[in-house]
């Protein structure tokens, strides 16, 4: 029997084709967006063309002090809770501005974790549920070219597999999704490997397919980036410093 997805971060590509497999399997959709009116458009296509029901709510990942009375205020307690959130930002400007580096730390860790927290005890209160945060291969090993955006998704992933583990016996079933290259807007322009670059539709099949299908519990949406992520989290520092990654 289908059931309610809470999807949070409505506006992104990945978002949208994860809400749209399960819209596709009949389940009825809440959307979250800190700018609903950017997600409508995402709204509208589902209710097109998968006639799902579909709700829009407003929730910035930033304003933490309000997730408690925020998801007092849900229509009802979703049965499987997806965090697409994400904020790349730019290495570059993080290492001098304090304020875009907090931001970029925010957006991918601190948030969301806070959130799928309290959506957990919920669930656990329950006695079932699906969490599945979209994390990053990024958050595997740091490295100079983005270690800001990692460090956030290392704490995410980190996160969730505590999460997983103090709940395993819950009930509660918390996924982590490890994407790649993904091919959308953001990375529209650059000339990605097509072996370890997937497709939205990729992503949503394998998040719906590892919350709802009880398969594996940390996913690598390409299975060769678990193998590249291996290779390069057991290269030497020495000889990983001298790298250019």
């Amino acid at each position: 029997m289908a059931g309610t997805l809470l999807l949070v971060g409505a506006t992104s590509e990945i978002g949208h084709a994860v809400a749209a497999r399960y819209a596709e399997a009949g389940w009825r959709i809440l959307l979250a967006a800190r700018d609903p009116e950017r997600a409508k458009r995402n709204a509208d296509d589902l209710a097109a063309r998968h006639r799902a029901e579909v709700v829009l709510l407003r929730l910035d990942i930033l304003e933490t002090e309000g997730f408690a009375a925020w998801l007092d205020g849900l229509p009802t307690l979703p049965d499987t809770v997806v965090c697409a959130v994400g904020e790349l930002g730019d290495q570059g400007r993080a290492e001098g501005d304090l304020a875009h580096a907090e931001q970029v730390m925010r957006t991918n860790f601190l948030g969301p974790s806070l959130l799928l927290g309290l959506i957990a005890e919920r669930f656990a209160a329950r006695g079932s549920g699906a969490l599945v945060g979209i994390s990053s291969v990024a958050g595997d090993r740091g490295r100079g070219s983005n270690y800001v955006y990692g460090a956030g998704k290392a704490g995410f992933t980190a996160f969730l597999s505590g999460l997983r583990n103090r709940l395993a016996k819950s009930g509660v079933r918390v996924v982590t999704v490890k994407p790649g290259f993904v091919r959308t807007r953001m990375t529209r322009g650059l000339r990605l490997p097509p072996l370890l670059t997937a497709e939205p539709s990729e992503v949503g099949q394998a998040v719906y397919a590892a919350a709802e299908g009880r398969g594996g519990e940390v996913i690598y949406v390409r299975k060769v980036w678990r193998l590249v992520m291996t290779v390069i989290g057991a290269i030497p520092e020495p000889v990983f410093k001298r790298l250019r990654l």
